[in-house]
């Protein structure tokens, strides 16, 4: 024996050992010897080694198991020219075992295989086809298709460039009578599809024409005679059907399969060709739709699957925006699919009756996906899907799962048709509803539960008078929901339903309900004491007390309150919310009804809610108060102290929401509204504006900007409630915002609670006001100068005769406050009513323009949105000017205009959004852009290139710097392509999307760190076109990863390079979560690298938990 080999031998010894360590070092002693070059194993020597590696795979100690996998990995890749050279001579073996082996081999082999090896791999398998008429084998040319089918599942991603020699030459193989070579060509399909659409896209129409072809191919079945089929309802003709079903089910019949594949290449091509939507409808659609009849149970799953996957890609992009105003290639669409319809249904109209459960199934997902799609389009088709409902649900002889989608297919149709389709119906439907609900399964009563309760509220809802009469049908409800109800041995889902059901029942017919609502209520209160089902009560409870039938709970409320009250104690936060909102409600519609002991003691524990520690409860907590304070003022008499000190401690916080602090406006309000008043006026005045008053007269605001905003809210809100009092308060405000003696925080609060009180007691002493306004205008503090400014505008707004003329002379008399005073002018034109406006705006608009060339930027940033404005007070008419400037000769005046269009996008619907088609809004309203995409984007991919025309170099002493001018707009340009990314993907060829997002991996540190996380995001929306060029995307990551900071650099340096190694770190992880990625060799040898560096493997690991803490990764803040 060789000295190396008695080594290795000693060292697979020692892999043996008890002691971990020994394992360890072994392994790792044993690895570095068999990369030397000198060290030969024979064929023994090689078996023990894998055998002993193979073993250490189970080993229990963690390190050890990991280090085995490292080197059983490390070897195999150069074997991967051999095993190749093996396995493609297999390929025309006379076994069949082993010529499937050899596919299934070759398939894992391609997708780990260098490129070289691969493109070896693929010439072989083109040489292997000769052509459909040339003299071959039929098995080999089988097993080629079939090894073609199984590189495509598999390393599909790697085909693209050998697919316009390879595809041409199976579609002529599809043409051969051999239906096993049929099925491995559409299979072969299938995953050249999946994988590679973009190079698919010229083969499309002659693949989509064989698919057709053959997904009606069954040459021993005759489907013609339709009425017969119609008319098999008995049971002889079912007998019968049996029997014809057994002759043709003939274990030799391959053509099944055929059809198989042939429908799941259908769904592929639906899948990765969003863009040929309408083109499918038109030739896709009929022939799936009339194919719904299928014989073959798997086959009519996939062609159901196939319609399914066409209706999600038919279905209108999310937002309120589309509702309003569809993209022309929706809306057709969407007309089409409402014309295929009555085909839909008529051909259903069987299967829902149909022996078999899976399709009965397949046909409750068809028309749940179709009622999503298309609200209200199955209203006319009732009496066929009732039927088909009512025989599922009653069907007992079989699974329960049936039952389970009947009637949550029941459910979501009572959500998407109009309530009157079901009106007819209801005798019918009713009664089965109700047996399941009685079901001994926990699954369907809970399902049922759920149907009775959605029945309820859709069929008697309290918005709309009643067109049903509840009276045939009350009584079963209530007996089956409280027979749940009054049970205790119930699954917990099964006693939550019930209570809900209850409370809609109680909530929307509880006028019928008669002697049986007490005892209703009783047991609502019953529920409410039990820990396990307290919260659902609540929730109950609140349907019942917003209910407009105004009930009444009197035999339950002295009871009820103080189980309330003791839950606003509990730790458990929905529980908490869910009590304020019971309690708001009940105080609300039963406020009178209240007793005042209880309400007294729930008041009690609101003190201790009212704090920023939890913004919402606090929220809740206060409209609750609100509420009361006007049912029960007197009950607000020992608490309102407390409750205002700690509101008051609550109103200087600077992250008050607005929610809360409307709520104490309106609480605030309700104080001095009561008659008499629950807190006086001045004294409620005094303590809110006391924080300011009390600050030494020189030491500044003190307190947040944002709490000196809340401040004066509250004083506007409390003058609108005493409009005696508003008068005096202003002329308070106009003297403390002049005397010389007030501090800074004292004239900025004044100021802006002039700029609210003066929108409810007018604009007070015009002179004497605008003075004061203009004075401090000029004071040295800016936050004095600013609130003046505000002021200044919102009173404008409030008295446009008074203020606005005099507004536009200041901006021409007094160019060193022109920055303010146009913030004035954005707050006027913000504030005041349109119309009101239209008198003034052609002197406004020649006063903006002429300060649209001013030299400095905010100056033109304020006008921008100054002019933006002032176009939607009159969109058809400013517009076409509006466009005319951005042709003006002036750059400043172009930039100017182009930031207004900003302001002319609101969130919400605008009269001005069919005028803006030529303009873009692809964050707030894509519906703009998505039609005009096909001209924009190659301007846009335009921008995204380095121009080396604005690159230029500035001396800095002994240095030169280069300055990179293109950089802002090549920023620009990316942040855009992510607004469309979240947007409009399906109106983006990613292929070419992806182009450029792998330039802006090499590009400036801010480019890459946008395209890192586009990159994140594209893995997530569509991982195939990614996986494809994986090889690509990867050097650059690996380049941002390994790169090193020159030593001598400054701090910043550092952090940025640390926060793009975190950044591409994240695009790696992201990567990662692609199901086949980790078969590219590069990746796996990027991820050795990775787990290789101590430092990398250690910012992986941190960003993994990262992402598992907080899996949302879905937007990006673009500022």
């Amino acid at each position: 024996m060789s000295t190396a080999a008695f080594h290795i031998s000693s060292l697979l010894e020692k892999m043996t050992s008890s002691d971990k360590d020994f394992r360890f070092m072994a392994t790792s002693d044993l690895m570095s010897e068999l990369q030397k070059d000198s060290i030969q194993l024979d064929e023994d020597s090689e078996r023990k080694v894998v055998k002993m590696l193979l073993r250490l795979l189970e080993d229990k100690n963690g390190e050890v198991q990991n280090l085995a996998v490292k080197w059983l990995g490390a070897p195999l890749g150069a074997f991967h020219a051999s095993l190749l050279h093996c396995l493609l001579p297999q390929l025309s073996s006379p076994r069949l075992a082993v010529r499937k082996r050899a596919v299934g081999a070759l398939g894992h082999l391609a997708a780990a295989c260098s490129t070289d090896l691969f493109v070896e791999l693929a010439d072989h398998l083109l040489e292997q086809l000769p052509g459909p008429r040339a003299p071959t084998s039929p098995a080999t040319i089988r097993t080629v298709i079939q090894c073609l089918g199984s590189v495509g599942r598999q390393a599909g991603h790697r085909l693209g460039a050998h697919l316009d020699r390879l595809v041409p030459l199976v579609e002529d193989f599809c043409n051969l009578d051999d239906d096993e070579l049929r099925e491995s060509c559409l299979q072969a399909f299938e995953a050249f599809l999946r994988k590679c659409p973009k190079e698919m896209g010229p083969h499309v129409p002659n693949v989509t024409s064989l698919c057709l072809q053959y997904i009606k191919h069954d040459p021993n079945y005759n489907y013609d005679s339709d009425e017969d089929e119609e008319q098999m309802e008995t049971e002889d003709s079912e007998f019968s059907e049996q029997e014809s079903e057994d002759e043709y089910s003939d274990d030799d019949d391959m053509s099944w399969k055929v059809r198989r594949a042939a429908a799941k290449c259908i769904t592929a091509l639906i899948g990765s060709r969003p863009d040929l939507l309408p083109d499918f409808h038109c030739t896709l659609a009929p022939v799936l739709i009339r194919r719904f009849k299928e014989r073959e149970e798997n086959v009519k799953a996939d062609i159901f699957t196939a319609y399914i996957v066409l209706l999600r890609q038919t279905r209108p992009p999310k937002g309120w925006l589309e509702a309003m105003e569809e993209p022309t290639q929706t809306t057709s669409n969407l007309h089409m699919l409402r014309g295929q319809v009555p085909l839909v249904v008529k051909a259903l109209q069987r299967q829902l009756k149909d022996r078999s459960i899976r399709a009965r199934q397949g046909c409750f997902s068809l028309l749940t996906e179709l009622a999503s799609v298309l609200p209200s389009s199955l209203a006319e088709h009732m009496p066929v899907l009732v039927s088909g409902i009512v025989f599922s649900l009653a069907d007992r002889s079989s699974s329960s799962t049936i039952r389970m989608d009947a009637l949550a297919f029941l459910q979501g149709l009572l959500g998407t048709e109009p309530a009157e389709a079901f009106h007819p119906h209801l005798p019918t439907l009713l009664p089965p509803v109700i047996a399941c609900v009685a079901d001994p399964f926990y699954k369907i009563a809970a399902e049922a539960l759920l149907v009775l309760q959605e029945l309820v509220r859709a069929l008697w809802p309290l918005d709309r008078p009643r067109t049903l009469d509840p009276e045939p049908y009350i009584g079963e409800m209530s007996a089956a929901t409280l027979a749940r109800l009054r049970a205790t041995d119930l699954d917990q889902e099964v006693k939550e339903r019930a209570i809900f059901c209850m409370g809609h029942l109680v909530g929307h017919l509880g006028d019928w309900l008669g002697d049986d609502l007490e005892p209703t209520l009783l047991l609502l209160l019953d529920r409410l004491r039990n820990e396990i089902t307290r919260l659902p009560a609540v929730k109950a409870l609140t349907l019942v007390a917003v209910s407009p039938l105004r009930l009444d709970l009197k035999p339950i409320l002295a009871e009820a309150l103080p189980i309330l009250a003791s839950f606003l104690r509990k730790n458990q936060r929905a529980l908490r919310l869910a009590t304020l909102a019971a309690l708001d409600a009940l105080a609300q519609n039963q406020g009178l009804s209240l007793p005042p002991s209880a309400v007294q003691a729930v008041l009690a524990e609101l003190p201790a809610l009212v704090n920023e520690s939890d913004m919402h409860v606090a929220q809740l907590a206060v409209d609750f108060l609100a509420t009361v304070t006007q049912a029960q003022p007197a009950s607000l008499v020992e608490v309102s102290g407390p409750v205002l000190s700690e509101l008051l401690r609550l109103l200087r916080s600077p992250l008050l929401p607005a929610g809360v602090l409307a709520a104490t406006e309106g609480f605030l309000q309700a104080l001095v509204g009561t008659r008499p008043p629950c807190v006086d006026y001045a004294k409620l005045i005094s303590l809110l504006t006391a924080p300011v008053y009390d600050q030494a007269v020189d030491g500044g605001p003190g307190l947040h900007k944002q709490v000196f905003h809340s401040l004066a809210r509250c004083v506007a809100a409390l003058s609108a409630a005493c409009p005696q009092e508003a008068a005096s308060t202003a002329n308070r405000l106009v003297c403390d915002a002049r005397s010389p003696h007030s501090s800074t925080g004292v004239k900025v609060l004044a100021f802006l609670s002039l700029a609210e009180v003066g929108q409810v007691a007018g604009p007070g002493p015009q002179r004497e006001l605008k003075a004061v306004l203009l004075e401090a205008l000029g004071s040295p503090s800016e936050d004095v100068r600013a609130a003046a400014s505000y002021a200044l505008g919102r009173m404008g707004a409030g008295s446009l005769p008074d203020f606005l003329p005099f507004l536009l002379e200041q901006i021409e008399a007094e160019p060193r406050r022109q920055y303010l005073l146009l913030h004035s002018l954005r707050e006027a034109l913000g504030s005041a009513q349109p119309d009101s406006l239209k008198p003034y705006a052609e002197d406004i608009w020649a006063l903006l323009f002429q300060r649209c060339e001013s030299a400095e930027e905010g100056t033109r940033g304020v006008v921008a949105e100054c002019i933006g404005k002032l176009v939607l007070v009159n969109p058809p008419f400013f517009l076409p000017r509006f466009r005319k400037q951005l042709a003006a000769g002036r750059p400043h005046t172009r930039s100017t205009v182009i930031t207004a269009v900003k302001f002319l996008i609101s969130d919400q619907p605008h009269p001005i959004d069919p005028l803006l088609k030529s303009f873009i809004a692809v964050h707030n309203k894509p519906s703009l852009v998505r039609d005009l995409l096909d001209d924009i984007l190659p301007l846009l991919y335009q921008e995204t290139k380095i121009r080396r025309d604005l690159i230029r170099e500035v001396e800095m002493g002994p240095f030169k710097h280069t300055v990179d001018d293109g950089l802002d707009v090549r920023k620009a340009a990316f942040e855009c392509m992510y607004s469309l990314l979240e947007s409009c993907l399906g109106q983006l060829d990613i292929c070419e999307f992806l182009n450029h997002v792998e330039d802006g991996l090499k590009d400036h540190y801010d480019i890459r760190m946008l395209t890192f996380i586009m990159l994140a995001r594209l893995a997530t929306l569509c991982p195939a076109p990614v996986l494809q060029r994986v090889d690509r995307l990867i050097e650059p990551l690996r380049a941002t990863c390994t790169a090193k900071v020159k030593a001598g650099s400054v701090k910043q340096e550092f952090e940025k390079q640390d926060e793009l190694k975190r950044s591409a770190m994240r695009a790696v992880a992201a990567l990662l979560t692609i199901p086949e990625v980790g078969k590219s060799p590069i990746m796996a040898d990027f991820s050795s690298q990775i787990r290789s560096n101590p430092e990398l493997d250690a910012l992986f690991e941190s960003i993994q938990k990262d992402s598992a803490s907080a899996p949302s990764t879905d937007s990006m803040e673009l500022s």
